[in-house]
C-alpha cells in the first residue's frame, strides 16, 4: 500500500478507505481519553500519504489542492482529529511549494526529510497573549541573534500534532529588525519542550499542546523567512473546511444507519420511512451538496489560477471556509434531531461529531473576518 504509486485520485481515495476502518474504531477511545491518534498518524506515514504534497522533484507526490481536499475529507469521515492534524502538515508543505518564500536550501532540506523519513512539520504561531495570528498581533516569542545563532524564547499554544512533530515552525519577533520571522526548530533541540495542556472538548485527539522555548538555539540558516505585513491568500487552508465536511458526512451516515434500523413499537416500520425524517435527510443532503460543490469548485479555481490571479482569491477562499463549516454544523445538528436523545449518549459517535464540528468556527479565517472581506470587495 503506497499512496505515491496510486496514479489517480480514485485510487488514492480507495487507499483511504483501507485506513478508514481502523481510524474509525480508534476514534471513540482516543476522544474519551484525550489521547493523541499516534497509530493513525503512523499509518499515514508508513503508506506514503504524508509525502503527497512534497514537490515531485524532491521525491513527493506534488498533488493538487483539489486532490488534497478530497483526500482530507475522506480521512475526516473516519476521524476528524486525524484529518485536521495531518492536514496542517500536508497543507503547509503545499503552500511552501507554491510560494517558495523560504530560504531555498532550508526548504529543500525539509522536503527531503518529509519525502525520505516521512518527517512531519507544523507552524506554531498562536499565543495566549496575542490570540490568533490572523488578527495581526506581534508574537511575544522573541528571536535574538547572538554568537552566530538565533536564540528563541517564548510559549506557543494550539501546537497541533505536537506529540509527533519533527520540525516546529516558530514565529517570533526579531526586536532589532522590528519584524516577525519564521524559524525552523528540530524537535530534539535543547530548550524546546511540550507541555500537555490540550483540554478542549472538541478534536481531543489532535495533541494541540503548548510548546515552550527556553533559550532555544538554532543556526542562522534556520530563519526560513521574514514575514511581510500583507498576507497573501493561502489555498491550502481549504484543508480546514474539508475536515468539517467529512465530519458532517459521518454524522449523516450514522443518522441514516439509526433511522433504517430503529422501529419504535408505535410503528410497523423503521423511522426512515417517515416523511418528516426523510425531509430532514433531504435538508442534510442539500447542505452537504452545497458545501461540497463550493469547496471543490474553489479548490479547482485555485489549481487553475496563475500566481497573480491567486492573489485576488482571498474572498473566495474565506467564503468557502465559512459556508462549508456552517453548513457542516447545521447538518450535524439535523442528524442529531433525527436520532433524538440517543445522540447525546457517550456511546453515540454523534455527540463527538457535534463537539468536533463546532471547532471549525474557531479555525481561520473566522466568520466576521470573512464577511468584512466580502463587504470590502463590494
Amino acid at each position: 500500500m503506497d499512496f505515491l504509486k496510486a496514479s489517480t485520485l480514485e485510487e488514492k481515495l480507495d487507499l483511504i478507505q483501507t485506513l478508514a476502518g481502523p481510524f474509525s474504531e480508534r476514534a471513540a477511545a482516543n476522544d474519551l481519553e484525550g489521547r493523541f491518534a499516534f497509530e493513525n498518524i503512523q499509518d499515514l506515514k508508513e503508506t506514503g500519504y504524508t509525502k503527497l504534497t512534497v514537490p515531485q522533484n524532491y521525491g513527493g507526490g506534488g498533488i493538487s489542492l483539489y486532490e488534497l481536499v478530497r483526500l482530507q475529507e475522506a480521512i475526516a469521515v473516519a476521524d476528524g482529529s486525524t484529518a485536521l492534524s495531518i492536514g496542517w502538515h500536508m497543507g503547509i508543505l503545499m503552500h511552501l511549494s507554491e510560494t517558495r518564500t523560504w530560504n531555498g536550501q532550508l526548504f529543500e532540506r525539509i522536503c527531503r526529510a518529509a519525502a525520505g523519513e516521512a518527517a512531519l512539520i507544523n507552524t506554531c504561531a498562536t499565543e495566549a497573549q496575542t490570540g490568533s495570528p490572523t488578527r495581526g498581533g506581534m508574537p511575544k516569542t522573541t528571536a535574538t541573534e547572538k554568537n552566530g545563532e538565533w536564540v528563541l524564547n517564548g510559549r506557543k499554544t494550539f501546537a497541533t500534532m505536537s506529540p509527533v512533530l519533527d520540525f516546529f515552525i516558530i514565529t517570533a519577533t526579531i526586536p532589532e529588525k522590528e519584524a516577525v520571522g519564521s524559524f525552523v526548530v528540530p524537535r530534539d533541540t535543547a530548550g524546546l519542550s511540550i507541555v500537555e495542556t490540550w483540554d478542549s472538548i472538541a478534536l481531543r485527539a489532535t495533541g494541540s499542546h503548548d510548546v515552550v522555548l527556553e533559550n532555544v538555539k538554532v543556526p542562522l540558516a534556520n530563519l526560513a523567512e521574514i514575514q511581510t505585513k500583507k498576507k497573501e491568500p493561502a489555498g491550502y487552508l481549504l484543508h480546514i473546511p474539508a475536515c468539517y465536511l467529512g465530519i458532517a458526512e459521518a454524522a449523516k451516515r450514522e443518522a441514516a444507519r439509526f433511522a433504517k434500523s430503529y422501529t419504535p413499537n408505535s410503528l410497523n416500520h423503521p423511522i426512515a420511512e417517515l416523511p418528516a425524517i426523510r425531509q430532514k435527510f433531504g435538508e442534510i443532503e442539500l447542505k452537504l451538496m452545497q458545501a461540497r460543490h463550493f469547496l471543490y469548485s474553489v479548490a479547482k479555481m485555485w489549481d487553475e489560477a496563475g500566481a497573480e490571479q491567486r492573489k485576488e482569491m482571498g474572498p473566495e477562499l474565506g467564503a468557502a471556509k465559512m459556508a462549508v463549516t456552517n453548513h457542516a454544523i447545521e447538518a450535524v445538528d439535523l442528524a442529531m434531531r433525527i436520532v433524538g436523545a440517543r445522540s447525546l449518549s457517550e456511546k453515540s459517535p454523534l455527540q463527538r461529531y457535534y463537539r468536533d464540528v463546532r471547532a471549525g468556527l474557531h479555525n481561520p479565517p473566522m466568520d466576521d473576518a470573512v464577511l468584512m472581506q466580502l463587504g470590502a470587495r463590494v
